[in-house]
């Protein structure tokens, strides 16, 4: 059955959030919505919008020399780039150079980035930003890659997250559970739409669903 989306009643600035409500299974847990952020990927009006509300909350605090676009953000982290190293609103970035890194997955599934790229991470402050946060692992891979690349996590930005901080790290969100309070996220094992029988409607990853 096709998942049935609808918009939260809530906006922030331009941006709105668009779900479906279910039974949905992504590699690391069971989730009872799928939050539909395709939009905000890949049309650069909804980018940019998306990009103006994170650029406001963190450019006055953080000092951002690359970012780190993971789950298919390449276009709102271009515009995001663009929004801090504009001048005004107290940016601490404003007039800066930084650069963008798209995530490199290894065929084991680890972040590698090529010899020619460690420039950008090498003693930078990264920001990560994801388009949505359940269990934290996405974030956790992103943190230990930037690390060993010798780079400094300066900060994690998303459109949603369960989380409000990962490994002692902030998250910077537009949306949160106080917008969608009855959102969960399962271990897979522990389930509890598994064990009273309901069936997956699809499985999500950063590219969308695939229903089954």
């Amino acid at each position: 059955m096709e998942p049935k989306f609808f918009k939260i009643p809530v906006c922030v600035g331009d941006v709105t959030l668009r779900v479906a409500q279910g039974h949905f299974a992504t590699r690391h847990s069971h989730i009872n919505y799928f939050i539909d952020v395709t939009r905000q990927q890949s049309c650069l009006q909804e980018a940019d919008s998306v990009a103006q509300q994170l650029a406001q909350r963190i450019q006055s605090s953080m000092m951002v020399d690359t970012i780190l676009c993971m789950d298919g953000t390449r276009v709102i982290g271009t515009c995001l780039a663009r929004q801090l190293a504009q001048s005004g609103y107290g940016s601490v970035n404003a007039g800066r150079e930084i650069y963008l890194l798209r995530e490199n997955v290894s065929s084991d599934g680890k972040l590698i980035f090529r010899d020619n790229a460690r420039f950008m991470l090498e003693g930078k402050n990264v920001l990560i930003l994801l388009a949505s946060i359940t269990t934290g692992s996405t974030v956790e891979k992103g943190m230990r890659c930037v690390r060993y690349y010798g780079g400094s996590v300066a900060g994690v930005a998303s459109i949603y997250s369960h989380l409000k901080e990962v490994e002692s790290v902030p998250v910077v969100s537009l949306f949160n559970t106080a917008d969608l309070p009855d959102y969960a996220s399962y271990s897979p094992d522990e389930c509890p739409l598994c064990k009273q029988g309901m069936e997956v409607d699809a499985v999500v990853d950063k590219y969308g669903y695939s229903k089954l």
